[in-house]
């Protein structure tokens, strides 16, 4: 397992957020952390990435627990995307390149430049390196902070509603490429996601979350109308489009 997730507790003040938490990811794995608005999906990405400090509760990236590693150490096996993000006065190139910060010791080597390269090459963005951030589009913004996570080597690669304002074509080819990229480099990656159907066409495993526990985890099975109806209060069924399962809403 390259991350183990046990017993997270998270509170703002007085008001509970994550309760319990208990899960474990693979290597290679993309697993879906769903839930309404509130069910503290990004409170649990932040806890993983020490952005926030669990009250009580243990994680583990590799058998090192987060708690004895600093920043540094922590950005050369977490990569993290945010849920919000803006272009600048900053060319693609540079804008990718600052995630090898990690790595970088007294100034930007050979190294650093070639998986920047490859990482560009990997997303498509290669016709793109010259432009200024703030000259895209949202999808294509969307890929260049994914490749910045990238270029740190992450095991581990965080991502907050990845295809959030995005259209349907930048929807589907950013889902494919975090999957494809999880398979080839053999990277785990944990999205927390809106839109079932998505989750279902690209993820391994899901979390479902209630109120700040874990209500459902599993595989494909656990997407069905009785969980869906516990954690999201919504009628739906599930068909077979073509081996691809898809939730329809009733009513």
């Amino acid at each position: 397992m390259i991350l183990s997730v046990d017993g997270v507790e998270f509170a703002y003040k007085s008001r509970q957020i994550l309760n319990n938490i208990k899960f474990e990811v693979k290597r290679g794995e993309v697993v879906s952390i769903l839930g309404v608005n509130g069910a503290g999906k990004s409170t649990l990405l932040k806890c993983i990435n020490k952005i926030l400090k669990p009250k009580r509760g243990t994680i583990l990236i590799d058998n090192f627990d987060i708690k004895n590693l600093d920043n540094l150490e922590l950005a050369k096996k977490v990569g993290y995307v945010p849920q919000r993000a803006e272009g600048n006065y900053m060319t693609v190139f540079d804008a990718v390149l600052l995630g090898r910060k990690p790595h970088i010791k007294w100034e930007v080597s050979d190294r650093d430049i070639e998986i920047t390269h490859k990482v560009l090459k990997l997303l498509n963005l290669e016709d793109y390196a010259l432009r200024y951030t703030n000259e895209l589009s949202g999808g294509e913004l969307q890929k260049v902070i994914i490749a910045r996570a990238l270029v740190q080597e992450p095991q581990i690669l965080l991502l907050d509603e990845p295809t959030n304002n995005l259209d349907l074509k930048n929807q589907l080819e950013v889902m494919k490429i975090i999957m494809d990229i999880s398979k080839s480099q053999n990277i785990a990656s944990i999205v927390v996601m809106h839109d079932l159907n998505l989750a279902l066409r690209y993820s391994d495993k899901f979390i479902m979350l209630k109120d700040g526990v874990i209500y459902a985890e599993g595989g494909r099975e656990v997407i069905n109308p009785e969980n869906i109806k516990a954690v999201y209060g919504v009628d739906a069924y599930i068909e077979n489009v073509r081996g691809i399962p898809v939730v329809v809403p009733i009513g």
